[in-house]
């Protein structure tokens, strides 16, 4: 199975990446996820299920130890023709 997890991590700061922001965009990149793409406001990543779930469990436990304190996450079962 496939999935696509698209998330927020707050508080927003449009000067300078906040520290949780930075440790999100660690996470997606040590990660084994296609199609990773990071943006000021929103991030999607998408891959196989145990790789997207391991990600999510890294990405709330690190970011909100660096200072989130808000995550607003969607997770999407996808097809392979919807990639």
């Amino acid at each position: 199975m496939r999935l696509k997890v698209e998330f927020t991590t707050e508080p927003f700061d449009l000067d300078e990446a906040p520290a949780h922001a930075l440790v999100a965009r660690e996470v997606l990149e040590a990660a084994a996820l296609d199609a990773v793409d990071v943006g000021p406001f929103g991030n999607t990543a998408e891959g196989g299920a145990d790789a997207v779930l391991g990600a999510v469990d890294a990405l709330l436990r690190r970011a909100l130890t660096a200072g989130a304190t808000r995550i607003s996450l969607q997770v999407n079962v996808v097809g392979e023709d919807e990639r």
